[in-house]
């Protein structure tokens, strides 16, 4: 993939992200564009970073640590993770979108004190994924800022069938009640309807890099 190419996905991904805006009357300049790098090689990684798009979303702990070389990318750790990977990312994890359990934050609050951090929600309580449970958000919101953390916000990954309209809109809510100004929410398929919704971060992968391989889905 050109460089020419890449700038040309990042305009189009920005431009959609801007009519949502506008559609919901927001300030598209309210809303971070975070690309999601899993199975996408540092080359294309550096060029999108080029291409203006500075923060850069991981999946996998060995998949951000070996992107570490790109220049000029802030780092946000996106996926489900494990306390023993905390210590290696802290120094380069500039936001932890998948906060969700008690014993996850105090580690990061040992590594990294003081970091920004957004509490997972599994809106659809489903079994399959990380995230806590709606009822728990606002216990584990004040144990994190118990740790001396920085509680940005909320993430989440809506069920894959059903329209997400719904639980980004839930996911608003809580923020709302909660006093939360970031959420985290949307990707590819539905990063407009989550703009719409009140996204303030969307995490958007194939939209600027294409297809993933089959093998690295």
């Amino acid at each position: 993939m050109s460089a020419l190419t890449v700038a040309e996905r990042v305009a189009e991904v920005r431009g959609r992200i801007d009519a949502a805006a506008a559609r919901a009357g927001r300030d598209p300049a309210a809303i971070t564009l975070v690309a999601a790098t899993k199975t996408v090689d540092l080359d294309r990684v550096q060029q999108v970073v080029d291409a203006g798009v500075v923060n850069v979303g991981e999946n996998r702990a060995q998949e951000l640590l070996a992107k570490t070389a790109v220049h000029g990318a802030h780092w946000h750790f996106l996926g489900q993770l494990q306390r023993n990977k905390v210590r290696q990312l802290a120094p380069w994890v500039l936001c932890w979108h998948s906060v969700d359990r008690p014993e996850l934050g105090v580690e990061i609050a040992r590594r990294a004190p003081g970091a920004r951090v957004l509490v997972e929600v599994n809106v659809g309580e489903e079994s399959q994924k990380g995230g806590c449970a709606p009822a728990a958000v606002p216990a584990l919101v004040d144990d994190l800022r118990g740790d001396g953390l920085d509680v940005a916000g909320l993430m989440t990954v809506p069920p894959h069938a059903d329209d997400p309209r719904r639980w980004f809109a839930q996911l608003r809510e809580q923020a709302v009640a909660l006093e939360l100004p970031e959420l985290s929410m949307g990707m590819t398929d539905d990063f407009e309807v989550a703009v719409e919704e009140g996204a303030t971060m969307v995490r958007v992968g194939r939209a600027l890099f294409g297809a993933r391989p089959t093998s690295g889905t």
